[in-house]
């Protein structure tokens, strides 16, 4: 698939510019780290940005704090990190990746393309209380393990945000065996059968 444009994103140039930059950067460093799948780089803009960009319009506005759990190279937190850069410069965004070079590259791109954002190369468990307003994480956990940490990490009234591919319902029933919780299952623009759960009012069973 050829790389979307910034109307087909719904962005501003400038916007689109930096999601540029970051596409750029993820090239050009993957060799040495890693950062996504060798696979799925002639198909990053699909694959990882869209797909990262898309749970956007999930998060209620005026957020302060996202926390952005097991970031690896960025999704979704970067991409969120470059759309909140315009849409709410005053939220930051926060980065949780034990794995130090990714934190480097992390902290690269928020210096390179001037992010309010923070990375935190610790593992979730040892963290003190986020106070999240906005959790996410991408290919992580299970949702009942994510739950646990949105339960340690989220403010009140917060929202996780959680892509989920084919078996999404199969976790979902997992996790309701140990937790009380709403969620909505948006379908995935990029990914059949995949989803975007959206969670809220997380209590333990």
């Amino acid at each position: 698939m050829s790389a979307p444009t910034a109307d087909s994103l719904n962005v501003s140039r400038e916007t689109f510019a930096r999601l540029g930059t970051y596409v750029a950067l993820v090239e050009k460093w993957n060799p040495r780290i890693n950062l996504v799948a060798r696979s799925t780089l002639p198909d990053l803009w699909d694959r990882h940005i869209v797909d990262s960009a898309q749970i956007w319009q999930y998060a209620p506005n005026n957020w302060h704090i996202w926390a952005d759990f097991g970031s690896g190279g960025g999704f979704p937190g970067l991409v969120m990190a470059i759309l909140a850069k315009e849409s709410n410069p005053g939220g930051q965004i926060v980065l949780v990746e034990s794995d130090q070079r990714k934190a480097v590259f992390l902290r690269t791109v928020i210096r390179e393309l001037g992010l309010n954002a923070k990375v935190l190369d610790e593992r979730i468990e040892q963290l003190p209380n986020l106070q999240a307003d906005v959790i996410s994480a991408r290919a992580l956990a299970d949702l009942n393990t994510l739950l646990g940490f949105f339960e340690q990490h989220g403010a009140e009234n917060s929202i996780g945000i959680f892509p989920k591919g084919a078996k999404w319902a199969d976790e979902v029933a997992q996790a309701q065996e140990n937790w009380c919780f709403s969620f909505t299952a948006h379908g995935s623009i990029t990914q059949a059968e995949a989803v975007v759960l959206a969670v809220e009012g997380v209590s333990r069973v």
